[in-house]
């Protein structure tokens, strides 16, 4: 009859064969999910109705895609197409996508790097949303800024003369800068 006390017990805990010790923690995230999910996004945003916005992936990756926003109609944005970067983290749903103006944009609630102050890419952020609501929300916001909350302050607080806005906002777009990344 063998006896064995704790000691020797947790001695062979520690000398387990190298195959068990050297595993590398699970990753928590499934990129095969991810991708599968931004295939998706990208069949529903080709198949949507919705005038104005669109996306597709840059190069080999389905994680950084370039959009196009077109300013809405009755907008200060009419008639003007802007593009976009969306950089999708492997987290992605449950973290939001870097989104950025990659053509200049005068908006009080875009920054001269392009970056975008909207709270549906920050702490509103919900995985319900899709790339579709996004790109929506973008070309909302072109029409409807939140001037109480302005990233560029000189057009926060040119927005209440419409005439030297749209003037400015056709002046930004027409030097044809894009921002450097």
């Amino acid at each position: 009859m063998e006896v064995r006390n704790d000691r020797d017990d947790q001695h062979r805990r520690h000398q387990q064969s190298p195959s068990k010790q050297g595993k590398a923690p699970i990753n928590s995230v499934d990129t095969n999910s991810v991708t599968q999910r931004l295939q998706k996004e990208l069949m529903c945003l080709m198949m949507s109705s919705d005038v104005g916005v669109s996306a597709f992936p840059e190069g080999e990756s389905i994680f950084t895609w370039i959009g196009t926003i077109e300013g809405g109609r009755g907008t200060m944005y009419e008639g003007l197409s802007y593009k976009l970067s969306l950089r999708f983290p492997i987290d992605y749903p449950f973290k939001p996508p870097q989104v950025k103006f990659e053509t200049m944009c005068f908006h009080p609630n875009v920054d001269q790097y392009g970056n975008i102050c909207l709270d549906i890419l920050q702490d509103k952020w919900s995985s319900a949303y899709d790339c579709r609501t996004i790109l929506l929300s973008i070309q909302s916001l072109l029409g409807e800024p939140n001037i109480d909350s302005p990233l560029n302050s000189s057009a926060a607080a040119l927005w209440n003369n419409q005439e030297d806005y749209r003037r400015m906002v056709r002046k930004n777009y027409m030097a044809g800068e894009t921002f450097e990344t």
